[in-house]
């Protein structure tokens, strides 16, 4: 079987988890808005998942809205306070957002784009210039799905209050990995996501500041207190309820783990010439390795580690299907040519020692064989 290293796109599902939602396919396959015994025994599943994933950030039960996942609750961030702006709707966004973050921000209002420095990093002076422009709303994520990279948040969305300016962070990455506090990290809007941490796809959750007026993303039945219409994904929301109470349980365990994981791997890097790390001056998260091999292309070489029984990614999985280079990458001022080498291991609770010396094994045979190629070719 493949040993799977790409967790930042998608995590395996907790087989507690799997276990908790089974009877809601079933048994409990009450719609939550039915008055009827079946609906209640739905309604309060959901209501429990709403506490669980409220305490995994720290937040209040009211202030989380459950949604279709990430995408769909970066997106609604962005939307959700445009009735609010008295002119042109004007957002800020860091240069390093996820695709969910920059596409709205370009399609529902004026934007900015907040550089950031070769690690990865949003600057406070940045943050200041990008305010002289009073947008109505800052998003910048609390951790880099490529590089893994840390943004100081606190700091960040602080200067933004000062400025009376709304403040989203993206924490999908972040979650599960690095504790989070939403009172303390300062933010009005931050998104989550159930299958970044052990639970299923398509459902995720934004957490709202409760003195903040939102605008509905979708209307219609009037679900989630009006917030968000639709009928509730009940199965999927038990999982992600369990998958946050386990990531906030856990929490201490599994960041340890493969953090331990993450330095063995590295450490078996410098044995090896011409390895490019990203971000790696600046806190990331524990289990998150960017690199590249200048003149093997990225694509190529997670190819040849497929074949080998290793799976791992170029970058973001959402831009995994187009051959270009990492717009992350080349905001942190990475040339193109180094940029379309990179390859991201992303280590989740389930990888072990054995893995990662597998890995570093048949990383050195496939660089070896790709340069053999590459030397053959040009003879």
């Amino acid at each position: 079987m493949a040993i799977y290293l790409d967790n930042n796109a998608t995590t395996p599902m907790d087989e507690r988890v799997l276990e908790a939602m089974m009877p809601y396919f079933r048994d409990h396959f009450g719609n939550a808005s039915s008055v009827h015994s079946r609906g209640r025994v739905a309604r309060q599943a959901v209501e429990t998942a709403r506490e669980q994933v409220a305490r995994l950030v720290n937040a209040r039960p009211a202030q989380v809205i459950f949604t279709s996942g990430g995408t769909e609750a970066n997106n609604f961030a962005l939307r959700s306070v445009r009735h609010l702006a008295t002119g042109p709707y004007r957002v800020a966004v860091s240069a390093v957002e996820h695709p969910s973050v920059l596409e709205p921000a370009k399609q529902w209002g004026e934007t900015g784009i907040i550089p950031v420095d070769e690690q990865g990093r949003v600057g406070q002076r940045d943050m200041r210039l990008a305010l002289a422009n009073t947008p109505q709303l800052v998003s910048v994520m609390t951790a880099n799905n490529e590089t893994g990279v840390l943004q100081d948040i606190p700091s960040l969305a602080a200067l933004a209050r000062e400025q009376g300016v709304l403040f989203h962070t993206d924490a999908v990455q972040a979650a599960g990995k690095v504790a989070l506090d939403f009172d303390r990290l300062g933010v009005h809007l931050l998104t989550l996501s159930g299958h970044k941490l052990y639970g299923p796809k398509g459902v995720g959750a934004l957490i709202v500041d409760s003195q903040l007026d939102i605008e509905p993303l979708l209307v219609g039945g009037g679900q989630e207190r009006g917030r968000r219409s639709g009928t509730e994904n009940v199965a999927a929301i038990v999982g992600f309820g369990l998958a946050a109470e386990l990531a906030a349980d856990e929490l201490a365990a599994r960041s340890a783990h493969v953090q331990r994981l993450r330095e063995r791997f590295e450490n078996a890097l410098q044995s090896m010439t011409d390895v490019v790390l990203f971000g790696q001056q600046a806190g990331r998260l524990p289990n998150t390795v960017l690199m590249a091999i200048p003149g093997i292309d990225g694509e190529t070489l997670l190819m040849a580690l497929d074949r080998a029984g290793i799976e791992v990614s170029s970058g973001s999985a959402c831009d995994s299907q187009k051959s270009r280079a990492s717009h992350v990458l080349l905001a942190m001022g990475v040339e193109a040519e180094i940029a379309r080498c990179a390859v991201r291991i992303s280590l989740g609770k389930e990888n072990t020692t054995d893995d990662i010396d597998q890995l570093v094994s048949v990383l050195k045979q496939q660089i070896q064989m790709l340069r053999s190629l590459s030397s053959l070719a040009w003879a």
